[in-house]
């Protein structure tokens, strides 16, 4: 994140927020939600930090042995934990009465909305955590079992040299340079088209509509099974084997996500977004109920949107507006949100296949990402660039699932 510093600083503010300062839950129970959403998708990465910040704020270091061990109220977390990493669609007013109906271990609205920050945001940020190759793996000499070193042969030592990734992934390749740069000519000449057309001509509401469903109904079709099986493994099993010191914190490990657009799952309704912005909405609901916190959201989402270089590549005075917009919502089509003034079109035109299946996997089964993934999408990119599309991905991530979230919570309190 630090090769973002103006992203990073928005970053650091917002989750020392949630984690330090005054808020309605306890220190100890912060760090457990972190614990308890990172083992969604197996990031032990986080999981590991969140154990020693646990116990240093005080955490009963029973409840480290797993779910059984915690109190219930926590205990009752598990099935938003789970919705919300996996199908945040499914989230209703009745979950959110649930949790917050009268009794001993029932959640304030205030502590609820602290819960579901937290889960959001660690689930996305496993998203970045897997995307980014940082993940350690385990080493039987070192006293805590753990060291980070490289996921998939990304090598750590390479991730703040950006020419030495850029050189390798080139040489590496069966394209060469000619075709990478090529593939870069041909996205930057689609971008300035799309402008052109965009001034040119008024595509009616229709249309958009129309193309909104085939983009979410194309996502179905984007990473099949066999994708998988067409990547060399290297620390990547087929089943995904979850290790016990991970399964502990969670129920139902095999729930997973599925596609939106599921066929037969015609009645799930799409989230119109205007019907429930984050800025006309869920902005001032989180702020209602867990003071700042909306602020300081809204700033890192903003941030993340609008950030820019003006550079594609080795291209300068690039406007990468289409682009930004595309990869962002994207992930939100995935997840069944859409927006009535955006053209789905330009997805089509903009994201390649190869990129379309590392967004849906950081996004959707971050645990799953490879090296290999990495390296075939945008290869002319700079590593820094590739950072800054993960960043894009994980708060288009955390902004759906808190939309559903607050959805839920707004029409339990109407």
């Amino acid at each position: 994140m630090s090769l973002h510093t103006q992203y990073l600083e928005s970053f650091l503010r917002s989750q020392f927020y949630m984690l330090r300062m005054d808020g309605p839950l306890p220190l100890p129970y912060r760090h457990y939600i972190a614990i308890m959403a990172a083992a969604r998708h197996q990031c032990s990465y986080l999981i590991n930090m969140h154990v020693d910040e646990f116990l240093k704020t005080g955490g009963i270091a029973e409840w480290l042995n797993g779910l059984e061990y915690v109190p219930q109220r926590l205990k009752n977390l598990n099935e938003i934990n789970k919705l919300l990493a996996h199908r945040p669609w499914l989230i209703t007013k009745e979950h959110i009465q649930k949790l917050v109906k009268t009794g001993e271990n029932n959640w304030s609205l205030p502590e609820l909305v602290h819960a579901v920050v937290l889960l959001a945001h660690y689930h996305a940020l496993a998203s970045f955590v897997f995307g980014s190759g940082i993940n350690p793996e385990r080493d039987p000499e070192i006293s805590n079992g753990f060291r980070i070193v490289s996921v998939n042969n990304f090598c750590v030592c390479d991730l703040a040299n950006d020419n030495n990734i850029e050189n390798a992934s080139l040489a590496g390749n069966n394209f060469g340079i000619v075709d990478s740069l090529s593939e870069l000519e041909a996205l930057m000449e689609r971008m300035k088209r799309l402008q052109e057309d965009r001034e040119d001509e008024e595509t009616s509401q229709e249309e958009m509509t129309t193309r909104f469903e085939k983009e979410k109904k194309e996502s179905l079709f984007v990473v099949s099974g066999d994708t998988f099986h067409s990547f060399p493994h290297s620390d990547f099993d087929d089943d995904m084997i979850i290790t016990s010191d991970v399964s502990r914190y969670i129920e139902d490990p095999g729930f997973g996500y599925e596609d939106f657009a599921r066929r037969g799952e015609e009645h799930l309704p799409t989230f119109r977004a205007q019907d429930y912005t984050w800025e006309n909405h869920g902005f001032s609901l989180v702020n209602r109920l867990y003071s700042d916190i909306g602020h300081l959201l809204d700033e890192k989402f903003r941030m993340v949107y609008n950030l820019t270089y003006n550079t594609m590549a080795t291209h300068e005075d690039v406007d990468t507006t289409t682009l930004r917009r595309a990869l962002f919502n994207y992930v939100h089509c995935m997840f069944g949100i859409r927006y009535d003034d955006y053209d789905y079109g330009e997805v089509n035109q903009l994201l390649e296949r190869s990129l379309k299946v590392y967004i849906k996997t950081v996004t959707c089964y971050p645990e799953r990402t490879t090296k290999r993934m990495y390296d075939s999408y945008w290869r002319q990119f700079k590593h820094s660039e590739k950072v800054h599309v993960n960043l894009l991905l994980m708060e288009a991530r955390m902004q759906a699932e808190l939309l559903y979230a607050l959805r839920a919570i707004t029409r339990h309190l109407t």
